[in-house]
């Protein structure tokens, strides 16, 4: 049972603003690995090889987006296929818009964690009472996600897969203001993080990207150019 993470970034400026020093999609990147998402897909258009350069030794796989007029459902589906094209096992996927940079690891961890006894569930994160980003979709909604319209925009398309009626949803409070307040928003102008200081179960935020020696050498990105390859 594995849960993927998928970056979307409809436009390489988005996914390459800064945020602190790296670029957004990097460190988002960073906090999927170091809180247990596996695999990690960017979905985003790289014309001039700028992404791939921000990703440059990280563990993921950089995929040309769908075509864009079959809309923001078709690069959910996109990231999905990608995502089992890389390991199999997946049995759900955390969207994650490239805006939403300050998510931490410990967010990740719970979710990947909450979806173990619960792998049918849509699980979104809340803080301060509203609902935010990544959200966990589970496999079993793909057929369901296929069906939303072209014109939803990816809010849109995680309501309607709550309210669908055939997804089950629930939503839990981590905590952390990077799921609901975006890039735009300097990190030290946040509201204080009140999720859990230290990691639940056995997870170590963190150890995957640890066993990495300073001079291995780099990994990545895969690419996936081809939206016909995945």
């Amino acid at each position: 049972m594995t849960v993927a993470a998928v970056i979307l970034a409809i436009t390489p400026e988005v996914a390459l603003a800064d945020a602190e020093g790296v670029p957004r999609v990097r460190r988002i990147v960073d906090s999927a690995w170091s809180g247990g998402a596996l695999p990690i897909v960017v979905i985003a258009p790289d014309p001039d090889g700028t992404m791939a350069a921000a990703l440059a030794g990280a563990p993921v796989t950089l995929a040309a987006p769908a075509p864009m007029d079959q809309g923001r459902v078709a690069q959910f589906v996109r990231g999905i296929e990608v995502a089992t094209g890389e390991v199999s096992g997946t049995t759900g996927v955390l969207f994650w818009p490239a805006r939403m940079a300050w998510v931490g690891p410990e967010t990740i961890t719970s979710m990947v964690e909450g979806h173990g006894p619960d792998p049918t569930a849509l699980i979104r994160p809340s803080f301060d009472g509203r609902v935010g980003w990544p959200a966990l979709v589970p496999l079993t909604a793909l057929e369901a996600l296929r069906g939303l319209p072209a014109t939803a925009t990816p809010d849109q398309l995680i309501e309607m897969l709550a309210g669908s009626g055939s997804v089950p949803a629930r939503t839990i409070d981590l905590g952390d203001p990077g799921t609901t307040i975006d890039g735009d928003t300097p990190r030290s102008e946040l509201p204080a993080y009140e999720g859990p200081a230290e990691p639940s179960g056995s997870h170590d935020w963190g150890a995957a990207t640890a066993e990495l020696a300073d001079d291995a050498p780099l990994e990545g990105p895969a690419r996936v150019d081809d939206p016909g390859a995945a």
